[in-house]
């Protein structure tokens, strides 16, 4: 978006037009817009609406209400943090005692958004002039009493830092460009190595990353902590200074309104022969390191040592960070074996998780075959070093 279009989306004109479009069906989008101009309305500033319109659709899910007051494009509705995410970073600056933030990769401001509702001061900072345009509008409720000033900055971050009354920093950068998703920490943007180094000069310092963020980018000091929401792996935050709970790794399990957290050193658990019930770890438990400090608590053990699936011989007590399933069968990993298996229980629908083998779902489905009304679980994984398949049932959570 340039900023002559970022202008556009935040006149009252469009912020009218998009209010009314809250509930149209973007099948109906022909129609519409056709709908639209025959009312009179210029063509930029309807396709301008509609789109609004259809981001703040998108957006509900993950902000919440909130969306149907904000302005977005695409790409920024892509990196901005859930709602209930956004929060939990304001609670840890509110937590360490800050009295206000510099965001230093504001984007559309959700994060801003969620600093100054927990009523600390914001200075948000953007490079892109159009970005930082639609972050105004997104921020500026929160001028208003009783909240402090919320003010974007179109800028250089790391230039402009030094000029801020702040003593926390926040920073999500960027990990994507024009040829898609940047994996090396060094080629976000900021580069991350350098955000990190500001953590001495501040109260407190939080970075949000990929959750693919490798274990050795994380410095000394620093916690880590992965982020899960509904099963969903968001983020890696990286907390220092008064807005760490501790050092090392942790994973927070998010479902519904209810966190849970699990910590502690990220060595293996040891493997063993397969029990009578297979644990599948929450994807932030995995990506954390955590495996081996799950498998402690639920006295299980790994499948096999390079695979993170647990195992244990009596029925394991519930818990957030697993989910549990009983073994009915161990088959081989044979397209034949399998299709004669599941059509002797009148399976129709196969669910198919896989872990450390190179046949996809995608792949293995169609071939099995299946026309029965029943619905079954396998699981593709190793055991003892060899491809196996395990038939599977929920335990109730």
């Amino acid at each position: 978006m340039d900023p002559v279009a970022a202008r556009l989306t935040v006149s009252p004109a469009c912020l009218a037009l998009a209010g009314s479009l809250r509930d149209f069906d973007p099948k109906d989008a022909l129609a519409t817009s056709a709908r639209l101009r025959r009312d009179g309305h210029e063509p930029a500033l309807v396709a301008a609406a509609m789109s609004l319109a259809e981001l703040r659709r998108e957006a509900r899910p993950r902000l919440g209400d909130a969306a149907d007051a904000m302005v977005f494009h695409r790409a920024g509705l892509e990196q901005a943090s859930r709602a209930v995410v956004s929060g939990l970073h304001a609670e840890r600056f509110a937590a360490a005692g800050c009295t206000a933030v510099a965001d230093l990769t504001a984007g559309l401001g959700a994060d801003a958004r969620a600093v100054a509702a927990r009523g600390l001061g914001v200075v948000a900072f953007e490079a892109d002039e159009a970005t930082a345009i639609l972050a105004a509008h997104n921020l500026a409720a929160h001028n208003l009493a009783p909240w402090p000033a919320a003010r974007v900055v179109h800028g250089d971050s790391l230039a402009l830092l030094a000029e801020a009354d702040v003593d926390g920093v926040f920073a999500d950068p960027a990990r994507r460009n024009a040829r898609g998703r940047r994996h090396d920490p060094a080629d976000y943007s900021p580069a991350l190595d350098r955000v990190l180094d500001l953590a001495p000069r501040y109260r407190a310092l939080g970075v949000k990353a990929g959750p693919g963020l490798p274990h050795e980018a994380v410095p000394p000091g620093f916690e880590a902590e992965w982020v899960s929401v509904d099963g969903d792996v968001v983020e890696v935050g990286l907390w220092a200074g008064a807005a760490a709970h501790g050092e090392g790794h942790a994973a927070l399990v998010i479902r519904g309104d209810r966190h849970h957290r699990i910590a502690g050193p990220t060595d293996r658990a040891d493997a063993g022969a397969l029990g009578a019930y297979l644990l599948e770890p929450d994807g932030a438990v995995i990506r954390a390191g955590l495996v081996g400090v799950l498998a402690e608590r639920l006295e299980a053990r790994l499948v096999d040592p390079q695979i993170a699936y647990l195992t244990c011989d009596a029925v394991p007590p519930a818990t957030p960070f697993a989910r549990a399933y009983r073994v009915i069968e161990r088959l081989p990993l044979d397209v034949k074996v399998l299709a004669k298996e599941l059509r002797a229980r009148d399976v129709g629908t196969v669910d198919i998780k896989k872990r450390g083998v190179d046949l996809t779902p995608e792949q293995l489905r169609p071939r099995l075959k299946l026309r029965g009304s029943g619905r079954a679980t396998l699981v593709l994984t190793r055991l003892e070093g060899r491809h196996a398949a395990l038939l599977v049932e929920a335990v109730p959570a």
